[in-house]
């Protein structure tokens, strides 16, 4: 059978539209298919509009300290609608810059819900148009980025009902800021938003089942947030199971036990944030012999699926859970059909928690790797003595380095404080071209900046820290 296209991408966001770009880049005559917007959630209700929220929110908080900096400010206030509406408007034009980016690269958009069916020499996609009418399409290859959604416990009344009991996607438009908030998980994204909320004015209490916030974290990255959230008045209940939740007309009732002792805490509204589950239903993909592991489509080291043709990508394809990291699953996946010789599917993965202070990490965590019996040389360093952070007036947080004590190699680097996220970039370099603490000593890192205390961190793990 004739193909219609190269390349059929299923699915828009990070993962999906970055494929289709690569793509068309190397010549592939390519299709993708959106049920939604363009961008998928992460640009219109995850990634994208959070950030935007969590910076009205960080410039409200500073209005608070504005005293700290010698400058004054009259009753300030917010307009919480005018908040959501600006995180809206910064999607909508990105969601503008996807669509002039697959017209650029001449990749036919087909909007509507796509199914598998047996096809050579991929399976054929059957489109139900959002227009109306369906449309079957043949491709040499079919690569899913389908993505995930909130998970939730409904046995327990924890079903979203846009009202009382919210995901992120409620919890991205409310009519207003609720009084009292309760949020179930204190993952990135239970934690962003209970930052956002509070910095508003809301009353928050994050509910976490494990022992610590922010689980997959370094335990003392951990504990330093526990401690700097809770001084901006946030308070936890860890190690913690919620056993039901009722609903009213006022609010949700929330039956936990923690520590062998029941409690019930009450609020306006509850945010659930208790991990995600693959978008995998109503797709053929059983028919077809696809294998799914827990909601996720189990995958070979290319992306394949062990079904001839079909590939899948991104959140549908497991953990971790991150925009960044379907893009590069999706230019390996791709490139890999291509015949080129991909990048590495297993570079590290940075990850990132967007609150106040931020939180970012790549590679193993100290425990992580003792656990893998790896001898380790543990460098830190504080934002409490590094020059830009006092005259920034944020000296909260620090740089903790972990290094295999054998090769010197950098295995895991774990940050907290000011725009940490946007530093970590620079370890997760080092990893990529298997840095060991020679080359991060022999760097110049510029002064006066933050970043100077990553250098300090790596030459700390082997007792040559110059400012402690």
């Amino acid at each position: 059978m004739m193909a219609d296209f190269d390349v059929v991408v299923i699915g828009s966001g990070p993962g999906g539209y970055v494929t289709a770009i690569r793509a068309a880049q190397l010549g592939m005559k390519t299709a993708i298919v959106e049920r939604a917007e363009l961008g998928g959630i992460c640009l219109n209700w995850g990634c994208i509009p959070t950030k935007a929220l969590l910076k009205s929110g960080e410039v409200y908080e500073t209005l608070g300290h504005l005293a700290d900096y010698g400058l004054k400010v009259e009753k300030a206030s917010f307009d919480f609608g005018a908040v959501v509406q600006r995180s809206r408007k910064v999607s909508a034009q990105l969601n503008a810059g996807v669509a002039f980016l697959m017209k650029k690269h001449k990749i036919e958009v087909i909007a509507g819900t796509a199914k598998l069916e047996k096809g050579s020499p991929a399976p054929k996609v059957v489109v139900a148009l959002t227009a109306g009418g369906s449309r079957t399409v043949q491709a040499k290859h079919v690569i899913l980025a389908t993505g995930a959604r909130a998970r939730t416990i409904p046995q327990v009344g924890m079903e979203p009902d846009g009202e009382r009991v919210w995901t992120y996607r409620e919890a991205l438009v409310p009519k207003e800021a609720p009084k009292r908030l309760i949020v179930v998980g204190s993952g990135a994204i239970g934690i962003e938003f209970a930052s956002f909320f509070r910095a508003l004015g809301s009353e928050v209490t994050v509910i976490e089942a494990l022992p610590r916030i922010l689980p997959v974290e370094d335990e003392e990255v951990s504990k330093a947030a526990h401690k700097a959230f809770e001084k901006r008045g946030l308070k936890f209940r860890v190690g913690a199971s919620v056993k039901k939740l009722t609903k009213s007309k006022s609010g949700v009732a929330i039956e936990l036990e923690a520590g062998g002792k029941a409690e019930t805490l009450e609020a306006d509204v509850a945010i659930v944030a208790i991990g995600i589950v693959g978008n995998v239903e109503d797709m053929g993909l059983e028919a077809l012999g696809v294998k799914i592991d827990r909601t996720h489509v189990v995958t070979d080291g290319h992306g394949g699926t062990g079904v001839p043709g079909l590939y899948a990508i991104g959140d549908v394809a497991g953990p971790p859970w991150l925009a960044h990291k379907a893009s590069h699953e999706g230019v390996h996946c791709i490139e890999h059909i291509a015949g080129l010789k991909p990048s590495n599917l297993n570079a590290p993965i940075p990850g990132c928690t967007y609150s106040n202070p931020q939180i970012a990490s790549v590679g193993l965590t100290e425990a992580q790797a003792k656990e893998q019996g790896i001898e380790v040389k543990v460098g830190r360093f504080p934002f409490k003595v590094n020059g830009k952070a006092i005259a920034s007036g944020e000296t909260e947080g620090f740089v903790k380095t972990v290094f295999d004590a054998k090769t010197g190699a950098l295995i895991g680097a774990h940050m907290i404080g000011a725009e940490v996220t946007e530093m970590i970039q620079g370890y997760a370099l080092a990893m990529t071209l298997e840095a060991t603490e020679a080359e991060l000593h022999a760097t110049v890192y510029p002064h006066p900046t933050m970043s100077e205390a990553m250098h300090e961190a790596s030459l700390d793990a082997f007792g040559k820290v110059l400012h402690i």
